[in-house]
């Protein structure tokens, strides 16, 4: 699954394609794929809610999309240019047996591709879209919260590991499994460490790592892990540029030189400098 900064790198490259153009016909091939009914009109705005995208038209509607784990955006005009899960779709001829939407624009057409059909477009009300099941329980984003709003939160799952509570979309949205460990190695604390132990000034700070290690992805269009690349085809270079631990057990810790481990926390595989990240006792 893309994590918000790789989401948020579709919605800039795919701004400059689609917006204030229209769209003139809708095909659905997989009736899963698709929650309403098609509809068309002009692209006024692209929106991005945690890590789904929003297209907004001028009649009043909405789609929303989610990639999930294998969906793909490919737009296909004067030049190709693709999102998502990277694959011979983005070079092949469209529609594939992969291909679950496809969207007519009057300026190219925009391919929806889905090999495992977990993601979806889905029409709505533009002013329904806050009130959407899926949109309406994701939490602020890192940007949005004030350190005490995030210290409050943590105070309500006390006994929880922070990593896990930091990957609750309802909680604190948008971030994921690589900028999870990046934004804890950055603020020192080891995953493991229950919410509650954590003092409002390490709250602080792990909120600010947090806004700090996805500005630094989104700058650099994304990580190229996880099989998500920049809008235009072209890979993100995160993990190679910033990316402190993630994906570099075994390696030297570029704060103290010790060996950065995995291990294992909320189920999930953690990357952590074992000398920087010390587990409180609390």
């Amino acid at each position: 699954m893309p994590e918000l900064p790789e989401v948020e790198t579709i919605r800039r490259g795919l701004k400059d394609f689609i917006t204030n153009r229209k769209i003139i016909k809708i095909d659905v091939f997989c009736d899963k794929s698709f929650v309403g009914k098609p509809v068309l009109g002009t692209v006024k705005n692209i929106r991005r809610f945690g890590k789904a995208l929003v297209i907004d038209l001028d009649n009043g509607k909405s789609l929303l999309i989610h990639l999930r784990m294998t969906g793909q955006l490919i737009f296909d005009g004067k030049e190709r240019y693709a999102a998502g899960h990277p694959s011979e779709n983005f070079t092949a001829t469209l529609p594939n047996k992969q291909t679950r939407v496809v969207i007519y624009f009057d300026n190219g057409t925009l391919y929806f591709n889905d090999q495992r059909k977990f993601g979806f477009v889905k029409t709505i009300s533009t002013e329904e879209v806050t009130n959407d099941p899926f949109v309406k329980k994701l939490a602020k984003e890192p940007w949005a919260m004030s350190p005490e709003d995030f210290y409050q939160k943590l105070q309500k799952h006390k006994s929880a590991p922070i990593k896990a509570i930091i990957l609750d979309q309802t909680i604190i949205c948008g971030l994921g499994n690589i900028y999870a460990d990046e934004a804890l190695f950055d603020a020192g604390i080891h995953p493991e460490t229950k919410s509650g132990s954590l003092t409002r000034k390490e709250a602080e700070t792990l909120l600010k790592s947090a806004c700090d290690v996805m500005d630094r992805s989104i700058a650099s269009g994304g990580s190229t892990m996880a099989t998500y690349v920049k809008a235009d085809g072209t890979k993100g270079d995160y993990l190679e540029k910033f990316a402190q631990v993630f994906r570099r057990e075994g390696r030297a810790c570029p704060k103290c030189g010790g060996e950065i481990a995995k291990i294992r926390v909320a189920g999930r595989g953690t990357h952590i400098c074992p000398h920087c990240q010390r587990r409180k006792n609390g």
